[in-house]
């Protein structure tokens, strides 16, 4: 039997979780079947189960990789020299979320799966270390803003972050029920507000 390439299980898995994206938007967590996610991926059970043992861990995997290019913005902005503005680690952020929610409904994804974390343990726990690491990345750049003097200091750098995190849910949010329209300005927007 030939062995199968780490590239082509890479791809196999992406194409699953597109799959799984796809039906989750048409229908609810809920109310799609492990036999409607069979089909909509044009694949046998064995070969899904193969990749995923069960629904519930498609649904983590999306969010990780919803928050993956994300979390990714937040890490490049902290690592970026002093002197950078505030505003365009969090602009970055929205900029990659815009992107996504065009690709491939980032906005209608997050918000099941928000609602998804409030009655999975598993789900709420890995979204609460999610935001421990963008805030504590959020906070890196915030203190290096304080220290320099073009934020005001006096209240501690991770209550900033979290101030300034809230802004990413609250796009989110509009992204997914208003629209595209709603937010479009939104990066820019930030960027003005925290120069």
């Amino acid at each position: 039997m030939p062995k199968v390439t780490q590239q082509y299980r890479d791809a196999q898995r992406e194409h699953i979780l597109a799959a799984a994206r796809r039906c989750f938007l048409r229908d609810g967590f809920h109310a799609t079947s492990m036999q409607d996610l069979f089909a909509e991926a044009g694949l046998s059970s064995g070969a899904v189960y193969g990749y995923f043992a069960s629904k519930d861990e498609m649904i983590m995997a999306i969010a990780e990789e919803n928050a993956r290019e994300v979390l990714a913005a937040m890490h490049a902005a902290a690592a970026r020299p002093a002197g950078r503005p505030a505003g365009d680690a969090l602009a970055d952020a929205l900029e990659i979320i815009l992107a996504r929610d065009a690709r491939d409904g980032l906005g209608g994804m997050a918000l099941l799966v928000w609602a998804e974390a409030l009655r999975s343990p598993g789900l709420a726990a890995q979204f609460r270390d999610l935001f421990a690491r963008l805030r504590a990345d959020l906070a890196a750049v915030v203190r290096d803003h304080q220290h320099g003097g073009s934020l005001p200091g006096g209240v501690s750098a991770e209550a900033v972050a979290t101030v300034l995190l809230s802004v990413v849910p609250g796009c989110i949010l509009q992204l997914a029920l208003v629209g595209p329209d709603a937010v479009s300005d939104a990066p820019r927007a930030v960027r003005a507000l925290w120069p």
